[in-house]
């Protein structure tokens, strides 16, 4: 789990908004994106990130 300060200071790469804590995800839920926490540390390589089946999609 990301520190809650941590998180409030996070930004999706690719379009600069926030992200919610999934466990071993971070997730922004508007492009359906989530990147993988390894380690406790946050990958936030747009690269690494994969496809978040659970949010929903406009």
């Amino acid at each position: 789990m990301i520190d809650p300060k941590l998180l409030e200071i996070l930004a999706c790469p690719k379009d600069k908004q926030p992200l919610e804590d999934h466990g071993d995800y971070l997730v922004n839920p508007r492009l359906g994106l989530a990147y993988p926490v390894q380690d406790d540390i946050p990958v936030l390589l747009v690269d690494e990130a994969v496809e978040w089946p659970l949010s929903p999609r406009a």
